[in-house]
């Protein structure tokens, strides 16, 4: 179990089956609509994840809460083993107040691993906009067939990586001349999907990007 602190009025999240609990807050904002509900892909079900393995990455402060424990719960619960990375071994903070004790460095992460990789939002999250090995694990996965996420301003980094130029994408609004900027095609939607390739808005879509991420790996 990860162990979280609360810095404000929270709700707890208990993932099934493996006791994990997380702190986030809930609130936020209206979407602008998702391709993958447009899709007719359905919810996420009981998907089978059972040995597959996700990476999620987040900022060693002030990753945006929700991002990470809403689909990290969401992704267990459907049977997937889930490890948090960062850019340091000591606990993590998310700008809502929640801690999380990274598994692995960042530098130490092998896209090979995993059957998917993950870039959770927040401000903090501009750490890996220029960051070399973020780019090189993006591409890697990419290349590799992976399953790549990145929510509310972690598509940046995506497009900074060269992985999203020509394809379909989101990101929080205020980034969007960024993504473009990278090559990407963005639609402005709340979750987006182009092949393998997932984003996500912010986090009032942290649900649906969880469960987009579901039907990527189970598919």
């Amino acid at each position: 179990m990860r162990g979280l602190m609360m810095m404000t009025v929270v709700a707890v999240l208990v993932a099934c089956g493996c006791g994990r609990e997380a702190a986030v807050e809930q609130g936020g904002w209206s979407g602008n609509g998702s391709a993958v509900e447009e899709e007719g892909q359905g919810g996420a079900g009981a998907a089978g994840l059972e040995g597959k393995r996700v990476v999620m990455v987040v900022a060693h402060r002030s990753f945006r809460d929700e991002e990470l424990f809403k689909p990290m719960a969401i992704l267990e619960k459907a049977g997937a083993e889930v490890a948090v990375a960062s850019s340091s071994m000591e606990r993590a903070t998310g700008a809502l107040g929640g801690t999380v004790q990274p598994d692995v460095l960042l530098k130490d992460v092998r896209s090979d691993d995993y059957d998917a990789v993950v870039f959770v939002g927040g401000t903090g999250a501009k750490e890996y906009w220029e960051d070399e090995r973020a780019h090189a694990i993006a591409r890697e996965a990419v290349d590799g067939g992976k399953v790549v996420g990145a929510i509310c301003i972690g598509p940046v980094t995506l497009a900074n990586a060269g992985v999203l130029r020509g394809r379909k994408a989101t990101v929080w609004e205020s980034e969007a001349e960024r993504l473009k900027r990278g090559g990407a095609v963005y639609t402005g939607r709340s979750v987006e999907r182009d092949g393998r390739v997932i984003t996500a808005d912010g986090p009032e879509s942290a649900e649906e990007f969880g469960r987009a991420l579901v039907r990527a790996l189970g598919g």
